[in-house]
């Protein structure tokens, strides 16, 4: 089995499951069942990122012998890494995946101290309780390859879905430059969400932006709404 094909279930297994797990985040913290992430579908590319090289990092440190918590702080830190590049990209073109800017000590608001603790705590429930269930599911993998077909279909959606979000986004991106304003995506997914429930508009999960008929007149409510706050 080619390990192209193995990184692709892996990357499968993190973006699903780590959708799942935003999701409840978002609803337990936030109270506001909101898609989260960049793109439209029930993935989350960057925990798919994460756990591929979690698991990675681990067989190549099992070979060496290092310390499990030389391994976890590792991998906090490579999570930490991963987050520092996406969203600086993100920020760079005028909108925010994420906001750690009320955090302590936090670097542009995609980095801070305190994740980077839940990162490596992450790495330590990874090393003792998901590691050996990832390569169990990779032995059923090596079994089952005609879960390869789920997988090329896996692989399309997020194509397409990279595509359309990424038409989206320069939308947003265009509305938030002519605007001078600095958006929060989710927060504005939240935002359409409440104005659309306040006008009685249909509102949809996964295509918040499907019935927004005029972008630019969401994005300046929302900023004359975060400049009242």
């Amino acid at each position: 089995m080619s390990l192209f094909l193995i990184f692709v279930f892996i990357f499968f297994i993190g973006s699903t499951f780590g959708w799942i797990l935003e999701l409840i985040f978002r609803r337990l913290y936030h109270g506001k069942w909101v898609n989260p992430g960049f793109l439209i579908g029930p993935y989350l590319p960057i925990y798919g990122l994460s756990l591929t090289l979690m698991t990675g990092m681990h067989v190549y440190f099992e070979h060496f012998n290092l310390e499990p918590i030389y391994q976890y702080i590792l991998m906090g830190l490579s999570i930490t890494l991963i987050e520092l590049v996406g969203g600086l990209i993100f920020l760079k073109q005028g909108v925010r995946l994420w906001d750690y800017r009320d955090r302590k000590f936090n670097f542009k608001g995609v980095i801070c101290p305190l994740f980077t603790i839940i990162w490596i705590l992450m790495g330590a429930v990874y090393y003792y309780f998901i590691a050996e269930r990832v390569f169990n599911a990779i032995t059923w993998f090596s079994n089952n390859l005609s879960f390869s077909y789920i997988l090329g279909i896996f692989t399309g959606c997020i194509v397409i879905d990279f595509c359309y979000s990424t038409k989206l986004y320069k939308k947003v991106k265009k509305y938030a430059k002519n605007n001078d304003i600095d958006i929060i995506y989710e927060k504005l997914k939240e935002h359409i969400k409440e104005a659309q429930k306040e006008t009685r508009e249909k509102y949809s999960f996964l295509f918040p932006f499907r019935h927004v008929h005029k972008l630019s007149d969401y994005v300046s409510s929302y900023k004359d709404k975060n400049k009242r706050r």
